[in-house]
C-alpha cells in the first residue's frame, strides 16, 4: 500500500530572494516547512555564495519545473580579478594570483564582446553535473579531475555596471546550462590575470523578476493566508504556449486521459482550461484531436 506523504496539499511557485550562504534544497526545505506542504522542488539551484531569485514549485506546479529548467537566466557578478581559486569563486582555496593589468575601456569593451553570442564552455569540477554516477563536486573535493566535454550556451548581452582596479561587475542574459563561475575565470584569463566570483545575484529567470521575490524574513511574517496568496499560478511560466478552452464535457474526457474532438487548424502543445481552471497541457493534432499530455489534479 502506498504511503501518504505528510503536510499540506499545496500548488504554486514561491519566488524567493534566497540569502547568501545557504544551499538551494536548504532554501526549498525552509519555505515548506512554512507552508506545511507535502511536495516541492526547486527549479535549477543556486550555489550557496549566490543570493537572489530562485522559484520554488509546490504540489502540481513540479510539473512544470522542466520547462523552467530551460529559461534564460539573467546574474548580477562582481568578478575579482589576479586570483584564481579551485571553486571558481572566493570561498575556494586561492591556487594562483597575477597581477591585474590596466582595464582600459576598449581592453573591456574587447572583452566583453569576446564572450558575447554562441560560445562554447567547459563545465567546471565544483558542478552537480555527474560522471559515472558521481556527481563532479563530489570527485572534485578528493582531489579528483575528470575531462569534461564543452557545451554550447549563449551569452545574449553582458552589461559593464562597475569597474575598480581589480573588479569588474556585469550583468550577463544567458541560456541554460551557463555557468557564471566559469565565464569569471575565463574573462579572467582573457585578460591575462585571471578571475574568480566575488558575489553572484539572480536578477531574473524566463518571465520572473527579482522585484517580485520575498526573502525568507519576509515569507515568515506573513500567515498561511497570506503564503497562500504569494503563490503564484502554475500556469505562468507557460505563457509562451497557445491556450485553449473546452467545455465541461470535454475537461472530464482529458481527465481520464481521453483525447476529444477539437476543430482547430493548428497544431502542438497548447495549456488547457475550463472557464478560468488550468486543467494542464494537451498537444493539437492534424487529425482535429486534442490529447491530454499533462493533466493536473488541484483537488
Amino acid at each position: 500500500m502506498a504511503r501518504r506523504k505528510s503536510g499540506q496539499a499545496v500548488h504554486g511557485i514561491i519566488l524567493l530572494d534566497k540569502r547568501s550562504g545557504v544551499s538551494s534544497n536548504k532554501a526549498l526545505q525552509e519555505v515548506k516547512r512554512l507552508f506545511d506542504a507535502n511536495k516541492a522542488g526547486h527549479t535549477g539551484s543556486l550555489d550557496p555564495l549566490a543570493t537572489g531569485l530562485l522559484p520554488l514549485c509546490f504540489g502540481e506546479a513540479t510539473k512544470v519545473s522542466s520547462f523552467m529548467l530551460d529559461d534564460n537566466k539573467c546574474y548580477r557578478v562582481v568578478i575579482q580579478l589576479g586570483v584564481v581559486t579551485e571553486t571558481g569563486d572566493r570561498e575556494g582555496a586561492v591556487i594562483q594570483t597575477a597581477v591585474v593589468p590596466v582595464l582600459d575601456d576598449q581592453l573591456i569593451r574587447q572583452c566583453l564582446l569576446h564572450f558575447t553570442g554562441e560560445i562554447e564552455q567547459i563545465p567546471p569540477m565544483y558542478s552537480a553535473l555527474k560522471h559515472q554516477g558521481k556527481k563532479l563536486y563530489e570527485l572534485a573535493r578528493k582531489g579528483v579531475t575528470v575531462e569534461r566535454k564543452a557545451r554550447r550556451i549563449t551569452l545574449y548581452k553582458i552589461d559593464l555596471l562597475d569597474k575598480t582596479t581589480d573588479t569588474l561587475t556585469l550583468d550577463v542574459w544567458c541560456s541554460k546550462g551557463t555557468y557564471i563561475r566559469t565565464l569569471a575565470e575565463d574573462i579572467g584569463l582573457y585578460l591575462g590575470c585571471g578571475g574568480t566570483v566575488n558575489e553572484l545575484r539572480r536578477l531574473e529567470a524566463g518571465c520572473f523578476k527579482i522585484d517580485d521575490a520575498l526573502t525568507i524574513e519576509q515569507l515568515l511574517d506573513l500567515s498561511l493566508d497570506g503564503l497562500r496568496l504569494a503563490l503564484v499560478p502554475m500556469d505562468k511560466p507557460l505563457e509562451f504556449m497557445d491556450s485553449v478552452q473546452v467545455s465541461e464535457e470535454q475537461a472530464e474526457r482529458l481527465k481520464q486521459g481521453r483525447a476529444v474532438n477539437f476543430d482547430e487548424h493548428r497544431t502542438g502543445k497548447v495549456r488547457i482550461y475550463n472557464l478560468q481552471n488550468f486543467l494542464g497541457l494537451g498537444e493539437l493534432s492534424l487529425d482535429g484531436k486534442l490529447a491530454p499530455k499533462k493533466i493536473f489534479n488541484l483537488n
